[in-house]
């Protein structure tokens, strides 16, 4: 690797160099690391191994300190992080939470419908159960939406850089 690196940046190199795709790095102040790796037809438990050995190792030569490695698959309720992820997971069910008011709401479940440019268009219910918002995961590649069509949905436009945080909704 190259000097002047930092973790996260080290992560992402060394893990798509396995051919993986990061999904999320967590670094607490405790020493903690967190990282979530993908790859289209799921990841196994031998997956995440390779990777923590191989991560370990690189942490050694790059002289970065951590207490604990912790890696995993994001999960049936997988974070959304950048905008090709919603476009990945487009009509989908996801949880979302807002770092600002957004057409009188700051947390909804809705629908990925659509996306314009950086802003993101969901489709949204007050009873989202009666609306079939549900994602049946058939196996660990893309969920589909099973259930209502975008009929009865109210639409509602968030830019990408007004979402604190948003997950898939699984069905279990």
């Amino acid at each position: 690797m190259t000097a002047n690196l930092a973790p996260h940046e080290i992560v992402a190199a060394s893990v798509t160099g396995l051919g993986y795709e990061l999904v999320d790095f967590e670094h607490s102040a405790r020493g903690v690391m967190r990282v979530f790796i993908d790859k289209p037809d799921g990841i196994g438990v031998e997956d995440c191994a390779n990777v923590s050995n191989h991560l370990t190792r690189v942490f050694v030569v790059e002289n970065i300190e951590f207490e604990r490695l912790e890696v995993s698959s994001p999960g049936l309720d997988r974070a959304l992080k950048t905008l090709p992820n919603y476009q990945q997971y487009l009509g989908c069910a996801v949880k979302v939470r807002l770092n600002t008011m957004v057409d009188g709401r700051k947390r909804f479940d809705g629908v990925i419908e659509a996306i314009e440019g950086e802003t993101i268009i969901f489709g949204i219910t007050d009873d989202e159960e009666a609306a079939g918002l549900v994602v049946k995961l058939k196996s660990f590649k893309k969920p589909k939406l099973t259930g209502a069509s975008s009929l009865g949905r109210k639409k509602i436009s968030v830019a990408f850089v007004n979402i604190d945080k948003s997950r898939l909704i699984p069905e279990i």
